[in-house]
């Protein structure tokens, strides 16, 4: 392809992005499905001209938050399972770093999504601009140079040429199952109105290809022989086995082997809640039958897993002295972990090799273990419908959960992100197809639950999708309600309102504290402290402020009835339940180094602090 095209570098930019494919499996995919936005100085007469030029080949959406665009971005491309991704712009100053908390999200859960904040003038003469951060140490900075800890790829285009030779980086990143997260591509306002005669080449599609690799003989080969060694083994599986779409593969190798399997909350829903050798959750948030079988566990297979330290009961969990790993992983920084042996490959394609191999071999674990896997996950299932049925008053957190996972149908997601809830929905929550639960727990980020809500929505509108979210981080940011309704993307909002940041709350009273600042009450004026009268607040009428139809519950039964009515409506509906805030499910086997003060003048912090000194003792390094 020869001759150029002039372009500025905002038309450039775009009309690249939109020719970017991926394929896996034989099966093609446009990457780019959209761009979000809140228009500002630095991108409005730029790229924002060029949005509006090529608005017949990418969509533009108008979002209220920048933050709260890129956990939406972020859950699409999750729930596409990163075969599909979205682009996230804003202007020079807080529009950029409000995208940041978005940006570590992504990185850290493994997700691509790709930011195009606006930046200060490359030709700096009219210095310093509006928003502009200045430095006396230097003039080459910027506040977009915040975004380099958390993107997995970051560049500032100084010259419209530049981009030549960034973008197909940034999707050399955006488009690797092991590498991807973050990508930031800071564009000066200047640069984007620039013109430049770009090769037509550099327009052409381009289809990058998702590999499946397999792992390596001599490795395959140890693996089979330290699983036939063990006598107790067990698998992790992590978000790697739902980007993968390894579901049937991991069904087929537990049925052959007899191996059981336990899930992180990224990995949740691999399988159905009630396939045979489904133990759970897995760690801090898990259940009494994965925590047990871990505990004296001599061979952990960690799939797709970052190992993470709720995951691992910060390296507490697994108390066999003689416990082995094996990392099957397609990036060799987690396949590592826990001086694991690694097997580097896609889940998928691994998954396959070792079940051959072992069938082949004829394994299978002792029927005694499989018995105790059985009796221990009936003792879980019975034990968590105790607590679906406490009947307290109000009623208690885990029995909404029981009411709403009991009401989903099987296509159904359900979205969370942060606070007490994931704990519980980690235990609680039975999925009964894969994608099913979209957690984001790996930066926990409070407010990305109606946001992420819209993404998952947002990537496949055939499906019921529950976001299930309390007080604390809806005041943190809801404003994605109105995108929502803006888009006709419709949501049930399921709102749990227990005055006050009850997880923290809790977690504040294992280590001695008597709940300090975490209640949303009024000041008291004799004490001066937080502890007066209940705030006020109607997140109903808020809700239905922004838009949304609103029901409200107080029973059980109203809820049940809640859910039914909002099923029949057509757009996004809040369903508003007080819950009861002393009630907490419990932790089953498992523990959560929280590092609680050695020298304190509170009695129950010094208690506290003996506990945490006795439970310390089991943390161990995996040589």
């Amino acid at each position: 392809m020869s001759g150029t095209r002039r372009l500025t570098m905002a038309q450039a930019m775009l009309q690249f992005l939109c020719n970017q494919y991926v394929e896996r499996d034989g099966i093609e995919h446009q990457f780019f499905q959209g761009v979000f936005g809140i228009f500002g100085h630095g991108m409005v007469a730029g790229l924002g001209l060029a949005l509006e030029e090529y608005k017949d080949q990418i969509r533009y959406y108008q979002c209220r938050n920048e933050q709260g665009m890129v956990h939406t971005a972020t859950a699409f491309a999750k729930e596409k399972n990163r075969l599909q991704a979205m682009i996230c712009t804003s202007s020079i100053g807080p529009g950029a770093t409000n995208m940041i908390t978005g940006a570590a999200t992504a990185t850290i859960n493994r997700i691509p999504v790709l930011l195009l904040p606006g930046d200060i003038f490359a030709r700096r003469n009219v210095a310093p601009v509006l928003q502009q951060l200045e430095s006396p140490q230097t003039q080459d900075i910027s506040v977009n140079d915040c975004f380099k800890p958390v993107s997995r790829y970051w560049d500032r285009i100084n010259r419209p040429e530049q981009i030549i030779t960034s973008l197909p980086e940034a999707l050399r990143v955006l488009t690797s199952p092991a590498d991807t997260g973050a990508v930031t591509i800071a564009i000066p306002q200047d640069v984007q109105t620039e013109a430049y005669d770009y090769p037509e080449a550099f327009f052409r599609k381009r289809v990058h290809h998702i590999p499946r690799p397999r792992p390596e003989e001599v490795m395959l080969d140890r693996a089979v022989q330290w699983i036939r060694e063990s006598q107790r083994p067990m698998i992790i599986a992590g978000g790697g086995v739902l980007y993968s779409e390894a579901s049937a593969e991991l069904a087929a190798f537990c049925e052959a082997t007899g191996i059981p399997f336990s899930e992180t909350q990224a990995g949740k829903g691999s399988l159905p809640w009630d396939h045979p050798y489904n133990l759970g959750a897995i760690g801090v948030t898990g259940t009494l039958s994965a925590n047990r079988i871990a505990r004296d566990a001599d061979l952990v297979i960690n799939l797709g897993t970052r190992l993470s330290d709720f995951t691992t009961a910060s390296k507490t969990q697994f108390e066999n002295p003689a416990v082995r790993f094996i990392g099957m992983n397609i990036g060799a920084f987690d396949a590592v972990k826990h001086s694991a042996l690694p097997l580097i490959c896609d889940a998928k394609a691994g998954l396959r090799d070792l079940t051959q191999r072992l069938q082949a071999a004829g394994y299978k674990t002792a029927e005694t273990y499989r018995a105790e896997i059985r009796q221990l996950i009936a003792e879980w299932n019975q034990e968590a419908e105790r607590l679906f049925n406490l009947g307290a008053s109000p009623i208690s957190q885990g029995e909404v959960i029981g009411v709403v996972t009991n009401f989903a149908s099987p296509n159904d997601v359900m979205v969370c992100a942060a606070g007490g809830l994931p704990g519980d929905l980690h235990k609680l929550w039975r999925v009964k197809a894969p994608k099913g639960y979209h957690l984001e727990y790996g930066y926990s980020c409070m407010g990305y639950e109606i946001a992420g809500g819209l993404g998952v929505k947002m990537a496949d509108p055939s499906r019921e999708v529950y976001v299930l979210v309390g007080d604390g981080s809806y005041l943190m940011l809801s404003n994605e309600l109105v995108t929502s309704i803006q888009e006709g993307y419709k949501l049930t909002v399921v709102f749990l309102d227990n005055h006050g940041f009850n997880c923290i709350r809790g977690l504040a009273a294992s280590c001695g504290s008597h709940g300090f600042g975490n209640q949303f009450k009024f000041r008291d004026p004799q004490t001066g402290l937080l502890t007066g009268n209940n705030l006020p607040i109607d997140f109903a009428a808020n809700a239905a402020s922004l838009g949304a139809c609103v029901l409200k519950a107080n029973t059980r039964a109203e809820l049940e009835q809640a859910l039914e009515k909002a099923k029949r409506y057509d757009k996004t509906t809040f369903i508003a339940i007080e819950v009861n805030p002393e009630i907490y499910v419990p932790g089953y086997d498992s523990w959560w180094d929280v590092a609680v003060p050695e020298v304190s003048g509170l009695e129950s912090v010094r208690q506290a602090r003996a506990a945490y000194e006795e439970k310390r003792k089991k943390e161990r390094y995996f040589l």
